[in-house]
């Protein structure tokens, strides 16, 4: 038997809270049991929670100068009802919550999965503006697969995707909901503390200070980033004035300025090529960890100190690395894709550009990469599924999704499509794509219907063969390049 709700309004109820709140846990006995909702995408149906839209996250969290200690914090949501709500559920795990309110009166709540469950003592009207606090702490233990914080050699990092925010802090853990943060972080006044955006305070209490940071574009919460530790911020100006930042060990200030300094010619080359740079600043963070990848957190990309002192790794394989996470920044931060499915309109992308840019700046020709990437096609799809339409993950190792066939199997995909639409309509293509989505969300099957539209003709039939199909199809301009059987195939590592 459904809940009656009042129809009164939401402010008669708020001045009636203090007789609402006695009979709170009547409310609470007349509810079906908690359960993690989701969203139902199709990798992660757990993820993400339906009936309400983040408009905002504050997080306040105060590191205590050790990294193996959890953090105390207070996460703030503001967000909007899309759906009338006797409870609402939060992602979060790996932490414990000592208190929420909603709109400032106490909540009760529980866990159930990895969904924190709140009961407001005053029902959610749709459309209704609501203030969700919770107090918890923040654990940066755990096994260094599952993501969330990243212990480094003298703080802390994060590397949040694809559903690992919620390890960190409260949230609607996904892509497809996107809001602007403020960060204010409380650390030992001898560390250094960056996040995403740009600065907007900082506060010393003497042994401790409070740095403040602020989006100004929204964001997805797999792109938070926070840096604790004995780091300089190196400051520099990119295209048209653009601040830009760079974080990295203070013993390391020197070693790492060669690589630095390139960060606003590999801006003015992705501003050539697809248009303006879509956010407030930018620049790369440097982490003494071992991490396994490099991470596109938003205005801010993280990259293992190793890529940079490895000498196996040669210098112009670093540089196109750097242009791949920093093409994320249109392909994935700018425009997010609205389900983990359409993963490939990420990596796709910002393989493509690191491939071109290897080609103009190195003489890598894109053409050999692309022909060895068709020959290993079928095999990344038997072992992974095709670009569109990716397997899930393994259990208890998210990033196994970031398989090849998202790489540079998506990036072939581009290829032919530019083979197919010319080079011209390609770059029309481009430019629109990230423009017409800008800050916000979009699909594969937006893509399609843009391409089509940039090419006059309907490329249905030529996208569901190279997204969804289990064998490649011919490469147009190429028909003798040949696909190795699946068994032959082998596997790459995460380029990017």
């Amino acid at each position: 038997m459904p809940l009656v709700r009042t129809s009164l309004p939401r402010a008669r109820w708020l001045r009636s809270a203090v007789l609402v709140a006695a009979s709170a846990g009547l409310v609470a006995a007349a509810l079906p049991a908690p359960a993690p909702l989701g969203i139902g995408d199709p990798l992660f149906p757990q993820l993400g929670n339906p009936g309400y839209d983040v408009l905002a996250y504050t997080l306040d969290v105060t590191y205590p100068g050790v990294n193996t200690k959890p953090l105390a914090a207070v996460t703030r949501i503001d967000a909007r009802a899309t759906e009338d709500l006797e409870r609402l559920n939060l992602d979060f795990t790996h932490g414990t919550v000592s208190a929420v309110t909603v709109d400032g009166l106490p909540a009760e709540y529980t866990t159930s999965g990895e969904d924190l469950v709140v009961t407001p003592v005053v029902p959610i009207d749709a459309g209704e503006d609501v203030e969700i606090t919770v107090t918890h702490t923040s654990d940066p233990t755990g096994p260094a697969a599952t993501g969330g914080w990243v212990r480094t050699s003298d703080g802390l990092a994060m590397a949040n995707q694809a559903d690992a925010a919620h390890r960190v802090f409260p949230s609607n853990d996904h892509p497809s909901d996107k809001a602007r943060f403020t960060f204010r972080i409380t650390a030992p006044s001898e560390l250094t503390v960056v996040a995403n955006g740009l600065p907007a305070g900082r506060v010393d209490h003497g042994a401790t200070t409070t740095w403040t940071y602020r989006t100004r574009h929204p964001m997805a919460t797999e792109l938070a980033q926070i840096s604790i530790g004995r780091s300089t911020v190196v400051h520099r100006e990119g295209p048209h004035g653009l601040p830009v930042r760079d974080v990295v060990a203070t013993a390391d200030r020197q070693l790492m300025e060669p690589w630095l300094r390139r960060t606003p010619g590999h801006l003015e080359w992705m501003e050539r090529q697809v248009g303006p740079y879509p956010f407030e600043t930018y620049g790369v963070l440097i982490a003494d960890a071992d991490t396994g990848f490099e991470l596109e957190t938003q205005t801010l990309s993280l990259f293992e100190r190793g890529i940079f002192t490895e000498p196996a790794y040669p210098e112009w394989y670093v540089d196109a690395v750097m242009v791949h996470e920093l093409a994320h920044q249109w392909f994935g931060d700018s425009v997010s894709p609205r389900t983990w499915s359409d993963l490939w309109l990420n990596e796709g992308h910002a393989s493509w550009y690191e491939a071109l840019y290897a080609e103009e700046t190195a003489g890598k020709s894109l053409e050999q990469r692309m022909k060895g990437a068709y020959a290993a096609s079928d095999g990344w799809r038997a072992a992974g599924g095709p670009p569109a339409a990716p397997e899930p993950p393994t259990p208890g190792h998210k990033i196994s999704l970031f398989r090849p066939v998202v790489y540079d199997g998506s990036a072939l995909v581009l290829y032919a499509l530019r083979q197919t639409i010319g080079t011209e309509a390609f770059r029309t293509l481009e430019r629109r794509w990230v423009a017409e989505h800008r800050d916000g969300t979009a699909t594969t099957a937006d893509f399609i219907a843009l391409a089509g539209e940039v090419a006059g003709r309907d490329l249905t039939a030529f996208f569901h063969g190279w997204l969804y199909e289990a064998k490649t199809p011919a490469m147009p301009g190429h028909p003798d390049w040949r696909s190795r059987p699946a068994e032959a195939a082998g596997t790459a590592p995460k380029p990017g």
